[in-house]
């Protein structure tokens, strides 16, 4: 009889991995070794999304700008990026003015239901004292 030996499939997780395999994968395809794919099949990486990750996490390809990081850029490339980093800054800090002045507008609106409250109901609802006063007064008052 024959035997035949089927290799059976063993679905493999990111812990499966060591890290230096990753960055030894990775080394290869950038150094052009290997292609992403080409990568799956030798080394039984289960999709090349996998090893896209890897390039990712620990590769020296900028993957934002589209560009290698360890190539020099231009000074106009530098410039067009710095210019990209205060339009980014100033949109936030325009979004951040907003919200604070929001929450300030907030504060004043439930400052006045409060005072309202107060009149209508005729019950004190702020605290007269700062809470650390609170505190002492009620450990004196043990004491005494």
């Amino acid at each position: 009889m024959k035997e035949e030996t089927k290799a059976k499939y063993v679905k493999r997780t990111q812990k499966d991995y060591s890290m230096s395999f990753k960055l030894h994968v990775v080394q290869e395809i950038e150094r052009g070794d290997l292609g992403i794919k080409a990568a799956t099949r030798k080394y039984g990486i289960q999709a090349h999304s996998t090893v896209t990750n890897w390039l990712r996490k620990y590769g020296n390809f900028d993957w934002e700008n589209q560009t290698p990081s360890y190539m020099p850029k231009s000074k106009d490339q530098k410039i067009l990026e710095l210019e990209q980093k205060i339009k980014l800054l100033e949109k936030q800090k325009a979004f951040l003015e907003h919200q604070a002045e929001r929450a300030d507008k907030k504060a004043i609106f439930f400052d006045m239901m409060i005072d309202m409250a107060e009149k209508e109901f005729n019950i004190p609802i702020r605290k007269n004292s700062l809470p650390e006063e609170s505190n002492t007064l009620k450990h004196r008052k043990k004491k005494q």
